[in-house]
């Protein structure tokens, strides 16, 4: 198989090609097939397997008794889905998980996936920091959708991001649609924000970036 992907994975970062193949050689896992719009976890589902996406995008969906529903966030080639889940005390999976295109998911079970950590010291500790990782930015969706204006979200967006890289020119995610995927929004209304926000001197908007030229005015627009 073609091993870039996982090579590039924050699960493998820092691993040899070589010793990668080795450990995925004695450690048992199998290669699971998505079509578009298919659930590959269910909501409350037993916790009990881990994925590491090769191919394709998934997304983490939220929905409610009123039908309402938020997504939660979009994962990539190489990054990890369900791992939260599976060593919570629940062992519940907390959302859906379904593929916004065709996805190949590498799969490992809870008790495959303690063998691999325990067989590599260093996928052991890029395993804990993704754990880390997930709880932080949970806090940081939260905290984004705790904001009701579609000009508030995205605000917050910009600042979170900016504070992060230290840097006040900050990438969108892949697209504006994606990126107002992930603020539950719609496409047009961000747009049309972003345009507002441009308008004022705030910002720039050139996709697939946008510079923030005033933080303290863009700061301001979170108590509006």
């Amino acid at each position: 198989m073609d091993y870039s992907v996982l090579e590039k994975s924050p699960l493998f970062s820092g691993v040899p090609a070589k010793e990668l193949r080795d450990d995925l050689e004695t450690v048992p896992h199998h290669i699971q097939f998505y079509d578009k719009g298919e659930t590959v976890f269910h909501l409350m589902e037993d916790a009990n397997r881990i994925g590491i996406i090769l191919e394709g995008r998934v997304q983490a969906q939220k929905t409610f008794p009123n039908g309402s529903q938020i997504n939660v966030s979009v994962r990539n080639p190489g990054e990890l889905i369900g791992p939260a889940a599976v060593f919570s005390r629940s062992q519940k999976y907390p959302c859906d998980i379904v593929s916004l295109e065709p996805a190949a998911i590498m799969m490992f079970r809870r008790e495959d996936i303690l063998l691999l950590l325990q067989k590599n010291l260093h996928v052991m500790n890029n395993f804990m920091a993704e754990l880390a990782t997930s709880a932080y930015m949970l806090q940081q969706r939260l905290e984004l959708l705790s904001y009701s204006g579609i000009a508030q979200k995205a605000a917050c967006f910009l600042l979170i991001q900016s504070r992060q890289t230290g840097k006040k020119v900050v990438r969108i995610p892949e697209s504006i649609s994606n990126w107002a995927m992930v603020m539950n929004v719609s496409r047009s209304s961000l747009h049309r924000e972003l345009k507002k926000l441009e308008t004022s001197g705030i910002i720039t908007y050139d996709p697939p970036t946008v510079e923030i030229h005033d933080p303290e005015a863009l700061q301001n627009v979170l108590s509006k």
